[in-house]
């Protein structure tokens, strides 16, 4: 069987593990650290400790403002590495190489979402559980703004097979917390299916963003705000997380094949 017919289904598995309808226990009280435990989760039991540690937290911390200009790259982490008063030869500690960056960014990402959210859902707009997440998923691509340029470069990596799961297991889990956040408590087989489709609108939308020139994405907003109402339209069963496996995985080889990297 070949990896490419079996994405679908292991990204099933991992929509259904990633996070269980459990009713959570505690306020939206995150953690203003990258990698430590936060007080809202919708396990019974508690959350893991983070994916990095210490010193991987100083030289990604540090080689994030190099992305801009360096992508998310080796060049970026050893400039980090250098800047946070450690070797070049300290970014060799991060197994990862590039993919440390990126996963960085998204648990950066995520964890800066569930800070904004108190502040955010302030709005008496918005009145409905729909309309915050509208509100929750657009503040979060908000947060690609500044590396939006180099995200077509992430892509490519996020696709390769090794780094596929950890990728989609960041998407359940921003999927589920903005779910949450929202204030949703459902339980019943909608939860699956209402994460399923945030994940692949979010994932479209941002793809969709790499490419968008209009003035403050613009386009952007109106593209996710049609995928929204078409989810809501059909009930939220119009996506899952195997249709973005396959979706990532081709984007992420036709930007390689555009660098000239043979597949």
């Amino acid at each position: 069987m070949s990896s490419s017919s079996s994405l679908p289904r292991t990204a099933a598995r991992l929509a259904r593990s990633a996070r269980r309808p459990i009713a959570r226990h505690a306020a939206p009280t995150p953690s203003s650290r990258i990698g430590q435990k936060s007080c809202y989760h919708s396990y019974d039991h508690p959350p893991p400790s983070g994916p990095f540690g210490t010193v991987d937290r100083a030289i990604l911390a540090a080689a994030y403002k190099h992305i801009p200009e360096h992508g998310f790259s080796l060049r970026a982490i050893g400039l980090g590495a250098r800047d946070a008063g450690y070797p070049d030869i300290s970014s060799s500690i991060l197994p990862d190489g590039q993919f440390s960056l990126i996963h960085y960014h998204l648990v950066m990402q995520r964890e800066r979402l569930a800070e904004k959210s108190q502040e955010l859902l302030k709005d008496e707009a918005l009145a409905s559980v729909n309309d915050k997440v509208a509100a929750l998923t657009w503040e979060r691509l908000m947060g690609n703004k500044e590396t939006i340029h180099r995200w077509q470069e992430a892509l490519a990596i996020m696709a390769q097979p090794s780094h596929m799961p950890t990728s989609l297991a960041e998407l359940a889990t921003l999927s589920d917390d903005i779910w949450f956040l929202a204030g949703d408590k459902a339980v019943d087989p909608s939860w699956y299916t209402k994460r399923a489709a945030l994940s692949m609108v979010y994932s479209s939308s941002e793809l969709f963003m790499t490419n968008d020139t209009s003035p403050a994405f613009l386009e952007t907003r109106k593209f996710l705000d049609r995928r929204l109402g078409e989810v809501r339209s059909v009930g939220g069963t119009v996506a899952s997380m195997g249709q973005w496996a396959g979706f990532t995985l081709n984007a992420g080889i036709n930007v390689l094949r555009s660098k000239g990297v043979p597949i």
